[in-house]
């Protein structure tokens, strides 16, 4: 096993890095091994501050690889609201991190749809080959399941919606489809953990 000490790219002074690097130790003793996936899982550990959510993830169809050369390529990533945008960090990758929320206002005030799901309705045409990131809002995560089962194909999907009214069944609908996602079992998610994922995967490409 590597001993190699890991730290989050946002951490650049000396206190955050200790910090951070006393958190990854931890969850290296609730999560053992050094896969892509077991470093996610530990990513979610310490986002959540829970040992249990480590058994919550689930990765269909290769999704680490295609995060990873996805954003070599420097694919643009797609968020369902402001606050996963701004979480994502801004060093180790030169992907475009774009919101939903800045298209569609029209859609919604037509159709009486979410914001976040006429955002992406709005962003259909740009969302081939993109990397989709849904941290919040279920309606967003059944919508892009939506255009991916009538042809939409991105490099991966990673949706972590939060809630008690379709969170988990959006979920369910994405690891079905037969493109590459990350997901979370259940009615638990957002923000922090579609952050964490994103987080980790490019600190993984940066490293590789």
């Amino acid at each position: 096993m590597s001993t190699r000490i890991e730290a989050d790219f946002g951490a650049i002074t000396k206190e955050a890095r200790e910090i951070s690097e006393k958190s990854r130790a931890i969850a290296r003793n609730i999560v053992k091994g050094d896969a892509p996936e077991d470093r996610i899982r530990r990513r979610c550990v310490i986002a959540t501050g829970d040992p249990a959510f480590a058994d919550l993830m689930r990765f269909e169809n290769e999704p680490v690889k295609a995060g990873i050369q996805a954003i070599k390529k420097g694919t643009p990533i797609f968020t369902d609201i402001r606050m996963v945008q701004v979480g994502i960090t801004k060093r180790g990758h030169n992907c475009e991190v774009r919101c939903a929320l800045d298209a569609g206002s029209e859609i919604a005030r037509t159709t009486g749809a979410t914001r976040t799901s006429a955002g992406f309705m709005a962003l259909e045409k740009e969302l081939e080959g993109a990397i989709i990131v849904i941290g919040n809002a279920p309606s967003a995560a059944l919508t892009v399941c939506g255009m991916i089962e009538r042809g939409l194909a991105p490099e991966l999907i990673i949706a972590t919606p939060v809630g008690f009214v379709n969170a988990s069944e959006s979920k369910e609908r994405v690891r079905a489809l037969r493109v590459p996602s990350i997901t979370c079992v259940g009615t638990r998610g957002g923000t922090p953990i579609a952050v964490a994922v994103v987080n980790e995967l490019v600190e993984i490409a940066a490293g590789d």
